[in-house]
């Protein structure tokens, strides 16, 4: 078997509204590139990519003269042929290299008949959980629809997201506002929740005197972990020393190297595994068996997804026995989604795994038109910027935070 054609189509899908972050915004849509791996047997595989905002269209083009003919079995020699450790120094590819190891299991699915987990060593669970995954956010309109700005809204947003979905656990996006007005958020969400467990999100805009200063000040309430407060490994060491919580990160160990560092002298206690980051879902679990080994934690990780990467986020949470923790998802903020269905079910805060071959989703090809239409009419957007603060940029550590008594609402042509 064959690889004949690679194509690759940017989507734009609507959020419910704009998803504020440390380092910018999500202007109320994902701009996601769709991958299809086509092979001489009729067979095509799905792969999934983000960018930040931005298609990936001209990337994957370029990779078709390494490609095409390759066999889409020999995952290994792809790896090495498009993402060498040496090489990447100069041309990153990590995340492409993810998105097509998605489509070649797909391929090798379909072509066996089994579901990509039995490719992986088979499913030790049907269900995969989630945790709510909250964000502060712009409102859609004049009347502030769908925003999200104050510790009420907040509460209201977590206790609709619990009934609604059947979440147990919950995780919200900081690093927006002061670390002490998110302080009284967080207490909020957790004091509404009794019996619930939460987890903290930064984004690694902290310094290390700041994530000590809030991670004491949250001790004792169900945490989860306290998920990258400070960038880099040294700064979550001194962190870990003074809280007394687990670690979590999927910005500071992200490869081998950095995994085989913190074995070493442990600064994080929780991988999240995102089956981009790490290039693939087969590097997702060789890692996650690295991480059993030194009963470190695991969870999946959410960079934003529509259905194909969301299939092999299940897959992956499938297949790891130290699952330890409800994984993440953007899922739930979506409108709609381009896998035939539509948006996957939530069934007590948990998405079944896919049962079919492969990676058990299809392509609905009208939603495909529709939302590369769409990003053909909005184009892409700056990810890492926010819209109401136009040449903003955090530095690391942050000092620079939006006003919460802001309730301007940004004009995002739509």
């Amino acid at each position: 078997m064959k690889i004949t054609d690679i194509r690759a189509t940017p989507v734009t899908v609507p959020l419910e509204a704009p998803l504020r972050h440390a380092n910018g915004c999500h202007w109320g849509r994902f701009v996601r590139t769709i991958v299809e791996v086509e092979t001489d047997e009729g067979i095509v595989g799905l792969g999934e990519m983000g960018g930040g905002g931005e298609s990936a269209v001209a990337a994957f083009n370029g990779l078709k003269p390494y490609l095409i003919g390759h066999d889409p079995t020999r995952l290994e020699r792809m790896r090495f042929l498009i993402a060498n450790p040496t090489a990447s120094l100069y041309n990153n590819r990590t995340q492409m290299l993810a998105a097509l190891e998605f489509a070649c299991l797909d391929i090798l699915g379909q072509k066996w008949g089994v579901p990509v987990c039995d490719l992986l060593g088979g499913r030790v669970r049907d269900h995969v959980p989630f945790a709510s995954y909250l964000f502060f956010r712009y409102g859609n309109d004049d009347e502030h629809a769908g925003e999200i700005r104050t510790s009420d809204q907040l509460v209201a947003e977590a206790k609709a997201l619990k009934a609604k979905y059947g979440f147990t656990s919950h995780k919200l996006k900081g690093g927006v506002f002061s670390p002490e007005y998110e302080l009284e958020c967080y207490r909020a969400v957790a004091e509404a929740l009794p019996g619930d467990s939460f987890r903290f999100d930064p984004n690694g805009v902290w310094s290390t005197e700041q994530a000590i200063w809030f991670g004491q000040r949250i001790e004792d309430l169900k945490n989860d972990y306290l998920e990258d407060p400070v960038f880099g490994l040294h700064g979550m060491r001194r962190t870990r020393e003074k809280v007394r919580m687990p670690l979590a990160t999927n910005t500071v160990v992200v490869n081998f190297e950095q995994l085989a560092a913190n074995v070493l002298d442990t600064a994080v206690d929780v991988i999240l595994l995102d089956t981009t980051f790490w290039g693939g879902i087969r590097q997702c679990v060789k890692a996650a068996g690295v991480c059993e080994t030194f009963q470190l934690g695991v969870a999946v990780h959410s960079s934003g997804e529509l259905g194909i990467q969301l299939a092999t986020m299940l897959h992956l949470g499938a297949v790891i026995p130290n699952l330890a923790y409800a994984a993440d998802a953007h899922y739930h903020h979506l409108t709609d989604d381009v896998i035939q269905g539509g948006l996957m079910k939530y069934e007590n805060g948990a998405i079944r795994v896919p049962d079919g071959p492969g990676l058990g989703v299809k392509l609905d090809r009208d939603k495909v038109a529709e939302y590369a239409e769409l990003y053909k009419r909005l184009g892409g957007y700056a990810y890492d910027q926010d819209p109401l603060r136009p040449g903003w940029t955090p530095t690391v550590p942050n000092n620079r935070w939006a006003d919460p008594n802001d309730a301007t609402r940004p004009q995002i042509p739509f």
